[in-house]
């Protein structure tokens, strides 16, 4: 018999998580053999005396994003959001995934080039970002 397991994220002042904990998935079950998110919190309420825990998920089919310490609950985007990447000041939210990502994008591998993010070119020239490795090149993504 293979044992699955639900996680909760523990959420402590300003929405940010503190834990995320495992929980028999058998203790999420009701009366008629459903999985309830409101049953695994009370279970952990009443284990830890915290009141604050929202269900999450590996594959994030729940939450748009698996939680982590450090990460913020946003109830009304009804997701687990990464902390903003440091020394990246210009990194924009996508509002669908809930996932950090650069303000410009990627003009991919044309003419043979790759590219790289550089903050400083975005700073100088907010329509730029992306620079050829080959060359040092600024690309504004076109």
């Amino acid at each position: 018999m293979v044992l699955t397991m639900a996680k909760f994220a523990k959420i402590g002042l300003n929405n940010k998580v503190i834990d995320v904990v495992t929980v028999a998935n058998e203790v999420l079950l009701d009366s008629n053999s459903a999985e309830d998110e409101k049953l695994g919190i009370q279970f952990l309420t009443n284990m830890t005396g915290w009141p604050h825990w929202v269900q999450t998920s590996f594959e994030g089919s729940i939450r748009k994003n698996y939680a982590g310490k450090g990460y913020e609950w946003d109830e009304d985007r009804d997701a687990f959001i990464e902390p903003k990447p440091k020394n990246e000041g210009s990194w924009v939210l996508d509002e669908t995934t809930c996932r950090w990502k650069r303000p410009v994008d990627n003009p991919g591998d044309s003419n043979g080039l790759n590219y790289t993010w550089d903050e400083d070119a975005y700073q100088a020239d907010n329509s730029t970002g992306w620079v050829s490795s080959a060359n040092n090149q600024v690309s504004d993504g076109s």
